[in-house]
């Protein structure tokens, strides 16, 4: 049954949507910034639990977004090819618009569920919607997207939507100035700069390798390689090494009056269904609506490989959205894409949307070593990491905590901590350092994340330990490894792979019930648990790490230690020998999929 008293709702931490008079009900931990709690810690307020912390259902909502994202794809390429008079296959539109779909279709089936669970479980009497020109919250292409989307003016925007279309809550529109959502003069004037910068010496980059190129090249962008190894992989397939970026993407206004004519069919929907419709007709990037054309030209006038023999990136394929329409057209004439990984996780983490992307729209997948079963999946080992550069560590150094934070606010989905999740995961840090001996602590260094995502992560550390050396995220990984004794490893992702891969002494602890491990990966991992290198506790990492202080080198080089560590990096971070054999092998064998 609701709770009897009645709340006023507040959605998001922008402060001038709530109220300070009333019993207040916030509907998740991102409302709660950590240097405004002298604010809502004086409040009569409630927290709406969140429908995440339960893990099970977190994985039923992924696979039921996974069917709901094909079906929506499928409209969505319908009523775009119909829109533009094009008719692109749906591999184009997955290549193309499916990285924005995704992302968005999970993070607001998020938003749509805390509302409704706010309303089943809370009496709630009013909210505030701060009134936003519709223009101002839609993206310009993916990488503008996810800038958006971890604001809590966009949150607040899109929570607003849903109060305000699909409930009954009673609301009070707040008007903002345009100050509120418009940059200063003075920062669109250095940006504008910046970017004619970029400008001239990308499409100067360009001229000189398209002047160098062949029509039919290989065709090699952000290949997560070094600039020496890329270069030798180009001169192996036999062809002038050469390097190419994408131009800056041009800014397109959204025209609310043509967004009326582009409608995915929402009147036969109800519910959460009927949501994602209307409002992805409304937020679609500009770039795939109303820029769609210039886009076009952009790509048509890209002096790249008309008939590349095949494509290989191990980054573009997300962000870029030039690269992304280039590749699509590409693609649907029959060239080949080859995707490398580009990080942690994968092969690893018991879901993620980004892995299954990346596997639906490549022809070849290349791995650091591990393969599920797929045809697509290659082998290489790992793109980042070669074996000619040994890694360095310092006997005598120090620790080196290596930790992350995510966005307040859930967005594409894999399996590791969400929203709020992120507070349990800095109080592990805390319990960690906690349980290393007083000496030990002051031959810690904690690195931040760089995104701070509003967390307060500096805050948080020097209030509860004024004396530790924190590290903003922002400097070199290298110089830092140099002179650490011990790398400490927190969370499922790249780090650890690179420390592992290098052989750098490493001691890795996370709670695996917010970073769930794939089946097919539990026995490596419990292999490095056998000999000391996972721990499932914050306490069991500090206590070994205490163990082995004072010979960490003797440790290390035991032989179960290091048999323990070839058989987990021979499938998830190989460093081979023959990286490049490897990779002319993957590349030149290819042979372009399906061409839906």
């Amino acid at each position: 049954m609701p709770e009897s008293v009645k709340r006023f709702l507040i959605t998001t931490a922008d402060e001038r949507s709530w109220r300070t008079d009333c019993p207040v009900l916030f509907l998740g931990e991102w409302c709660r910034l950590y240097d405004r709690r002298e604010v809502w810690q004086q409040l009569d307020a409630r927290i709406v639990p969140y429908h995440w912390d339960d893990r099970e259902q977190l994985y039923r909502d992924y696979l039921y977004l996974r069917e709901q994202y094909e079906i929506l794809l499928g409209d969505l390429s319908e009523a775009l090819n119909r829109f533009h008079g094009v008719q692109h296959s749906l591999r184009y539109w997955r290549i193309l618009v499916g990285p924005w779909l995704g992302y968005f279709i999970q993070m607001l089936f998020d938003r749509w569920t805390m509302i409704q669970r706010a309303i089943c479980d809370y009496e709630i009497n009013g909210t505030v919607l701060l009134d936003l020109p519709t223009g101002k919250v839609i993206p310009n292409g993916k990488a503008d997207f996810e800038k958006h989307c971890f604001r809590d003016l966009w949150n607040h925007h899109i929570y607003g939507r849903i109060l305000d279309g699909w409930t009954t809550v009673p609301y009070k529109r707040i008007t903002l100035n345009e100050s509120d959502f418009t940059p200063a003069l003075k920062t669109t004037l250095a940006r504008s700069l910046k970017q004619l910068v970029r400008r001239v010496s990308v499409n100067g980059l360009n001229a000189l390798s398209g002047a160098l190129s062949r029509r039919t090249d290989m065709f090699v962008i952000t290949s997560c390689l070094s600039l020496k190894e890329d270069f030798r992989l180009q001169l192996a397939i036999g062809q002038f090494p050469l390097r190419w970026e994408s131009p800056p993407l041009p800014e397109i206004a959204a025209d609310l009056q043509l967004r009326k004519q582009f409608r995915m069919n929402a009147t036969d929907h109800t519910g959460f269904d009927s949501c994602v419709r209307s409002l992805i007709s409304e937020q679609i990037p500009t770039l795939y609506l109303e820029g769609y054309k210039t886009l076009q030209r952009i790509v048509e006038q890209l002096p790249w490989p008309r008939c590349p023999q095949a494509i290989f990136t191990s980054n573009s394929f997300s962000n870029d959205d030039v690269f992304k329409a280039w590749a699509a057209a590409r693609v649907e004439a029959g060239v080949s894409l080859v995707i490398g990984q580009h990080g942690g996780h994968y092969g690893t983490g018991r879901w993620s949307y980004n892995e299954e992307h990346e596997l639906a729209i490549a022809d070849r997948y290349l791995t650091w070593g591990w393969t599920n079963g797929s045809p697509k999946h290659y082998p290489v080992g790992m793109l980042n990491v070669t074996a000619r550069v040994p890694g360095v560590w310092n006997p005598r150094g120090g620790i080196l905590l290596v930790t992350t934070v995510h966005p307040r606010y859930s967005y594409w989905l894999f399996s590791i901590m969400v929203a709020g999740q992120t507070a349990h995961y800095l109080s592990d840090q805390f319990r960690f350092v906690a349980a290393l001996p007083l000496e030990l602590r002051e031959q810690l260094l904690i690195r931040l994340f760089a995104a701070d995502y509003g967390w307060s992560q500096a805050a948080r550390w020097q209030d509860r330990y004024p004396s530790v050396r924190l590290d903003p995220g922002t400097s070199p990984m290298e110089p830092l490894i140099r002179q650490s004794r011990i790398y400490v490893a927190t969370y499922n992702a790249t780090t650890f792979l690179e420390s592992l891969g290098r052989n750098i002494p490493t001691i890795m602890f996370w709670n695996t019930k917010h970073s769930e491990l794939r089946p097919s990966a539990k026995p490596y991992f419990e292999k490095l648990r056998q000999v000391g290198i996972f721990h499932g506790s914050p306490e069991s990492a500090a206590a070994k790490i205490d163990e082995i202080w004072d010979n960490v080198e003797s440790w290390w080089n035991q032989r179960e230690i290091q048999e323990a560590r070839l058989y987990f990096c021979n499938s998830f971070a190989r460093v081979s020998e023959c990286q490049v054999q490897a990779l002319k092998e993957a590349l030149t064998t290819v042979r372009s999929g399906r061409k839906a």
